[in-house]
This record gives structure tokens, sequence and C-alpha cells, in this order.
């Protein structure tokens, strides 16, 4: 039987970024089906406990930015720590994602994903302007009508459905990765995705 990995993210979460190639080989290798979630993290943050960037204490703030510069290193990724983009609404470039998903189904999804992430942390892209969005659809070579697609209700209540879907399974950070009811928060736990994965 095919396992199913419930992939949840927010489009600017640099630790996505981080762990999005080596996921998507690891679930293509283990023949997996993956979901693509992205999900409203502002409305699971005040549920779950998690802060925003700004509101969390300085030493946090300055050991992310340290962990940020070590991950990029080991995993030798280009990552700006401070893009010149960041912090960035991410419901628009959601929604496209979610769009695509629909459209074109999970793989290409997963593609678009990729583009985003790499948008905001290596090529310091604004992916709240409409422009870059299209742009990225253009590079993947998918419908730049996605974009208006995009904005239709029945993709804000997928979205709104997803966010749902992450309070439901107690997700409360970017990226998650839940198989069978069970959460692996970020992307230094993939080591452990694919020990679940290799029992399956």
């Amino acid at each position: 039987m095919t396992t199913t990995i419930d992939y949840y993210f927010t489009p600017q979460s640099p630790w996505t970024y981080l762990g999005h190639a080596r996921f998507t080989d690891m679930a293509r290798k283990a023949g997996a089906t993956v979901r693509v979630l992205p999900a409203d993290y502002g409305k699971i943050f005040p549920i779950s406990g998690g802060l925003p960037l700004g509101q969390r204490a300085p030493q946090r703030q300055a050991y992310r930015l340290m962990e940020l510069k070590r991950f990029s290193e080991s995993l030798q990724m280009p990552l700006h720590i401070k893009p010149a983009f960041f912090p960035v609404a991410g419901d628009d470039a959601a929604r496209l994602i979610i769009a695509v998903d629909q459209h074109d189904g999970a793989e290409a999804a997963m593609r678009l994903s990729a583009a985003v992430f790499k948008a905001v942390w290596a090529e310091e892209r604004n992916i709240a302007d409409a422009t870059v969005l299209a742009q990225l659809l253009k590079e993947q070579g998918l419908s730049a009508e996605l974009l208006v697609q995009s904005r239709s209700p029945e993709v804000q209540q997928r979205y709104e459905a997803n966010t749902q879907k992450a309070i439901d399974a107690e997700v409360f950070g970017a990226p998650s990765y839940v198989i069978d009811g069970e959460i692996f928060w970020g992307q230094d736990r993939l080591e452990f995705v694919a020990q679940k994965l290799a029992t399956q």
C-alpha cells in the first residue's frame, strides 16, 4: 500500500526551503504520495503557542540566524539569512501552490513550491508581488491563468481547509511531515521521516 505524507508548510519558511529537495527525493524513492498542504500559520500559531518571528525574544532571533547559516553551509544551499523581502506575506504564494496542485497535480505543486522557496531565500525576490509569481509560473512551464485561479473562492476554501487540517493534526511549525498521524517537525527531522518510510 502506498504511504501518504501530509506536507504542511508556509511559503516563506526558510526551514521548508532547506529541507524541500531532500524531502522530495526521499518521498520519490519511497514511492510515497505527498499531499501538498500550504497552511496559514498566522492562524496556527495563536492556538499552538507559537510566536511570529518579530515577537520572539532577541536571543531566539539571534540563534535562528546562526542556525540558518549553519544549515545553509552544511547542506551547501545558497541562503541569505536576511533576504531583501522578508518578512513577506505568503498567502498569495500559498494559494498559487494550491491552484497548481488542483490543476496540474502534486508533482507540479512541489516544483513550484521549490521555486517559491528559492525565490525568497536564494534569489531575494518578492513572493508577495503578483509579477514575481507570474514569472515563477512561467519559469516552471505552468499556465499564467493559474494566477487568476489562485484568487478563486475554491482555492481560498482549500487554503482554509488545509489550515484546519493542520490544526486538527496538532501541527504547530513548518515544515511538518505527518505520516499515519505521527508528526515530524522540521527539516532536521528528515532522518526520522526516512526511518518511518522504511517501515511502511
